[in-house]
Parts: C-alpha cells; sequence; structure tokens
C-alpha cells in the first residue's frame, strides 16, 4: 500500500513528463524503449495518469459553492452575478489528454515489445483516463474537438479544427471505456486505489446518464445517440457492475453509521468503494477534511440549507414535510425516527466530538444554518486546523451505481419494483427505512415538487432525484445533476433556511442536553447579559450574513441572506455549460482559425 501510494504521489524518477499542451514535446527522461519495452515500464508510465483524479485534499470539496442545497459565505464566481466571464480562466487544458495519447502512440510503436495481453490493458487503462478526461470536458462546455493521437507541430489544421459534436464525443468515450472494461485485467485493486475494469463499467453509467439527460431536458437535436439509446447505455454499464457480485452497500455500522463510516475511514471500505482517493499517515498523504468544515478562516461555512433537510425521510418512509407543522420543529426533535443519513451527515442531538457533546458552531459563522458537516470529517479536535486528516475519500461507490441504474431504468419507463428493491430501497434499508422500499411509488410528494422539480410528475423520477441528493451529497454530483435536468434555476432560488427556535434574546439548548448553546439577538453582544457572551449571535446586522424572520406559526427560523447577484442563475441559460475561453478563440483567429463559442457567452 505505502509503495503505491508513493509511486502515484511523486512518480518513479525513471519517467518525468513535462508538457504544456497539444504539441508540446513530451520530456521523458527514459527512452521510448525504456517504457514501452516492458510491463514494469508501462506500469510506472502509467501511474502519471493518476494526477488526473482530485487529490486528498479536493476529492471532498468537489461542490464549494456551487450547490443548491448547501449554504455558503463566499459562492463560486459561476454563479455570482457579473464575476465569470469567457475571460475568466478555466480548464480549457489539454495537457493530461497529450499524456495519454503519448503513451496510447507508444503501445501501437515498434518500441512496444510487451506482449498481447500485457498491451491491451494498459491500453485500456489509458483509454480509462481518456474518456474520464473527455467526460470532463462535455460535462463543462458541451461539444469540444476530438483528439485520439498526440498531435504534431506540423497538424495544425487538427490543432486548430473546431468542436466535435456532442454525438462524436460520447460515441468515443463509450468506444474507450467498452474497450477499458473488455481489456484491464485488474478486477479489485488495493484499497480501491487503482483503476479496474468495474471502474470502466461504473464511469460508463455515469457519463452516459448525464448525456442522455442533458439531452431529454434541454430538447438537444443529435444525429446519432437519442436519449433513450443513452439511458439505455448507462442501465447496461451499470447493470456490468451489480452483475459482477462483487459490490455491495456496506452496512457494517463500526462507530460512526454504515453511511458515514464510506467516508470516516484510513482505509476504504472496498466492498462498496470502487474507486477512492486515499489518505495515510504512514505514507504522508494527508487530507484537510476537518481544516475546511470546522475552521471559520479557512474554510468557506459550508452547511445545509433547512429546504434540504426537510426531504429526508421518516423512517416508516413517508416525507417528513407530511406532518402538521413539520417546519415548527425544533432542531433536537428533527433527527427522531428520520432517514438515519441526516445524523451522519450533520452534527445531530447526539454528535460528540472529542467525547462530549458538540453543536454547529454557529457563533463563529462555521454553521451558519446550524446544520454542520460531518459527513467527511473525523471527531476530534486534533485534526482541526490543517492538512491531518487520514481518512479516504470515495470517488466511485457501488450506491452511486444503483442509482445511475434505477434512473436510467425509470426514465426508460423500465424500473420494476424488484428493480426498485434491490437499488433505491436497498440503499434507504441501508439508512435505516423501512416504508416504501420494496416497490415503487405511485404518488408525487408535493413538498418535493413545488420547492425542487415543478415539471416532474413521475413518482419514481422524484423520489430517485431525492435519494440522489442525500445519498451522494457533496460527493461532486449535485451541480452536475441540476444542469442535466435543466434545474440549475434552484442556485438562485432555493431557500438557504436554518434551524427553527422560538424566541431570541434568550439561551436555547438547542440539543437537549440541558446546556444552552446560543442566545440570538437583534442587538450587539456587548448589550447582552455577559454570562451569554460566548454563546451571543447576532442576527440580521449586515446585509448579508444570518438573519432570522419570523414563522408564521410562531417562533423564527434562522437564515442565510446572500448580497444581491451572490446567487444568481441567467434567465438565457448560459450557465448550463461554460464558456470557451476567449483568449483560446482569438487565438485560433490568430492562426487563421475558428472557433464556436457556447450560446449566450
Amino acid at each position: 500500500m505505502r509503495k503505491i501510494f508513493y509511486i502515484i504521489s511523486l512518480l518513479s524518477a525513471a519517467v518525468a513528463i513535462s508538457s504544456c499542451d497539444l504539441t508540446e514535446k513530451m520530456q521523458v527522461d527514459a527512452d521510448k524503449a525504456m517504457i514501452f519495452g516492458s510491463a514494469s515500464g508501462l506500469e510506472t508510465y502509467s501511474y502519471s495518469f493518476y494526477d488526473a483524479l482530485p487529490g486528498a485534499t479536493s476529492a471532498y470539496y468537489a461542490e464549494n459553492g456551487l450547490t443548491d442545497y448547501v449554504s455558503c459565505r463566499i459562492p463560486n464566481d459561476f454563479v455570482i452575478e457579473g464575476a465569470y466571464t469567457a475571460e475568466t480562466k478555466t480548464s480549457w487544458s489539454w495537457t493530461t489528454l497529450r499524456n495519454i495519447n503519448y503513451f496510447l502512440d507508444g503501445l501501437k510503436s515498434v518500441e512496444c515489445t510487451v506482449d498481447e495481453k500485457t498491451r491491451a490493458h494498459y491500453e485500456g487503462l489509458a483509454r480509462w483516463f481518456r474518456a474520464y478526461f473527455y467526460y470532463d470536458k462535455l460535462n463543462t462546455y458541451g461539444e469540444v474537438p476530438w483528439f485520439d493521437h498526440a498531435l504534431q507541430n506540423y497538424e495544425a489544421d487538427m490543432m486548430y479544427k473546431d468542436r466535435d459534436s456532442r454525438d462524436v464525443i460520447i460515441e468515443n468515450i463509450i468506444a474507450d471505456l467498452d474497450f477499458a472494461f473488455e481489456n484491464i485485467e485488474t478486477t479489485s485493486s488495493i484499497g480501491a486505489s487503482l483503476i479496474s475494469k468495474y471502474a470502466a463499467a461504473a464511469l460508463k453509467s455515469r457519463a452516459c446518464l448525464f448525456e442522455a439527460s442533458f439531452r431529454k431536458y434541454h430538447n438537444l437535436d443529435t444525429e446519432k445517440y437519442s436519449a433513450s439509446d443513452l439511458y439505455a447505455q448507462a442501465a447496461d454499464a451499470a447493470s456490468k457492475v451489480i452483475n459482477s457480485k462483487l459490490y455491495s452497500l456496506n452496512t457494517d455500522e463500526g462507530n460512526v453509521g454504515a453511511y458515514r463510516e464510506l467516508f470516516n475511514r484510513e482505509e476504504p471500505l472496498t466492498n462498496e468503494v470502487i474507486l477512492a482517493v486515499c489518505s495515510s499517515a504512514s505514507a504522508g498523504i494527508y487530507g484537510s477534511q476537518n481544516w475546511h468544515f470546522n475552521s471559520a478562516s479557512y474554510g468557506n461555512g459550508n452547511c445545509l440549507a433547512r429546504s434540504f433537510v426537510h426531504t429526508f425521510l421518516m423512517k416508516n418512509g413517508k416525507p417528513f414535510t407530511d406532518k402538521s407543522g413539520y417546519d415548527l420543529t425544533l432542531f433536537k426533535d428533527e433527527f427522531t425516527d428520520r432517514d438515519e443519513r441526516l445524523a451522519q451527515i450533520v452534527r445531530g442531538p447526539g454528535y460528540k466530538k472529542d467525547g462530549s457533546n458538540a453543536v454547529a458552531d454557529i457563533t463563529n459563522l462555521v454553521a451558519m444554518t446550524g446544520y454542520h458537516l460531518i459527513k467527511f470529517t473525523l471527531d476530534e479536535a486534533k485534526y482541526d486546523n490543517g492538512n491531518k486528516n487520514i481518512n479516504s475519500t470515495p470517488l466511485i461507490r457501488y450506491a452511486e451505481v444503483l442509482l445511475n441504474y434505477a434512473e436510467a431504468q425509470a426514465e426508460l419507463g423500465q424500473l420494476s419494483d424488484a428493480d426498485w428493491s434491490k437499488t433505491v430501497g436497498a440503499i434507504r434499508k441501508r439508512a435505516g427505512i423501512t416504508g416504501g422500499v420494496n416497490a415503487c411509488p405511485t404518488t408525487v410528494d408535493s413538498y418535493m415538487q413545488s420547492t425542487f422539480y415543478p415539471d416532474v410528475t413521475d413518482a419514481t423520477i422524484m423520489e430517485i432525484r431525492r435519494e440522489r441528493a442525500i445519498e451522494l451529497f457533496f460527493e461532486g454530483f449535485r451541480f452536475d445533476d441540476l444542469r442535466r435536468w435543466k434545474a440549475g434555476k434552484l442556485m438562485e432560488t432555493l431557500p438557504w433556511t436554518g434551524i427553527h427556535i422560538e424566541s431570541l434574546d434568550t439561551p436555547v439548548d438547542v440539543n437537549g442536553d440541558g446546556k444552552n448553546d446560543y442566545y440570538f439577538t437583534l442587538t450587539s453582544k456587548d448589550k447582552v447579559d455577559s454570562k451569554y457572551e460566548s454563546i451571543c449571535v447576532t442576527v440580521n446586522a449586515e446585509e448579508d450574513g444570518l438573519w432570522v424572520e419570523e414563522n408564521a406559526g410562531g417562533g423564527y427560523d434562522l437564515y442565510h441572506k446572500t448580497a444581491p447577484g451572490n446567487r444568481r442563475w441567467y434567465e438565457d441559460d448560459r450557465q448550463y455549460l461554460y464558456p470557451i475561453p476567449a483568449k483560446v478563440i482569438r487565438d485560433y483567429a490568430a492562426s487563421g482559425y475558428k472557433l464556436t463559442q457556447n450560446k449566450n457567452w
């Protein structure tokens, strides 16, 4: 394990790669024969591909400032009015692809003398990373140029070609992942740290599901693949993982619950985790989860919006929002008989840190809404300041594959009760839910419809969307889901509401342990009784920040008020794709070529 961590982090000195873009010459310390003449040379070079994956200090923070259901102090520039333009520096870089294609070209060269099976294995691995690269580009920009080899300086017409269609990109992603699945020999890896053949099928289910729904909900006219074609491809890919019988949902409660255990361990739970970013104390590879989610200065104040907390079901499978007066429920009672994931995602009434009761840090505005994130953190303060976390982060896990399969089948109108039971039903059972786990739902939840998806009239699809938001919370899916479903307006409109309190200017015991936790007031801290100074929280003081508003049923609701324009979704729908950088378009023009821009940018 230590050897793998070390190689992936630093890469063997035998092969050091330096490349800027499409035609930059690969600078390789070893000659081609040393790389392509042996399986060990191919293996060593292939470790460079892993740099394309998120790292230990970023994997859990992919959605910072870019979701509808998490309040934060500073939203991403992409949703701040006027902050993001075609002049903004983006990920329009091809260095990673250049590295991959150099390797693929080398596998076909005379210098490659390994046997056919070994060659096919490493080609499959490289093509997995090429598909991963292009899925990100498709997701970000839509149409992009497809390059299947490392370009040379004399190939100007190829280098400066305009963007290929979405059909071309998804077709090649599918071809790459199909080849990877058929030829990668690895079926599982140490700590899920290396790409396996089932990572290929899982990624294909993700990419095809994204593209299918983007085409359906954006009414895209395409020449080759219909939305139904791609939903079928997504379901088929997911079924390969399911039918392998190699993976299952983790049900080991551990010390923190079966769900949170997936994000709390140094060694990934490989029964469910297909691919992970691994931390390791012995190898000196650390994350910064605690620093981000528990620090007032370093973090971004990420915390759940109560409008999303309301979507967690009761254990009997019924919506919490069906209860009379649900919006008057106090924090200490919100977790009673609820989906167990709620208490494994945020600090609930029974949460302990360093063995003592701990509530959301509202006083320092770390968790302004009162729903303090714990999903990715460790429960000891020693991890809070700096890159100190030793828990690994899943990148692909079985639960996602189950949800991909369920959604694809539901969109095709082919999801059976048996399918529901083994996918969404199984995930809910893991969360302690007993009702509605064996058959597809038949009634559309009115709260989900009015608050999130007014155009969804299919009860099964609605519940799958509920489940994706909860099960895959803050794992990097939400913004992509909103864009593919054409529900981006939620980035602006979903209320960032917080916990309900009964009154102001009085101490609040939020978790019911007999200790006062907060003292909310409209006045300044120096004007309240000194005995409440350490727990005093001033509200409604700034244009943006922590506010309260009266609840029509009595008491007050916290909410995070943002400055005007800080949650902006343009009416012209431009934000469903990122702009092609204007500088790149100018560079094309200067060389006598044309590169088209995305609509309304």
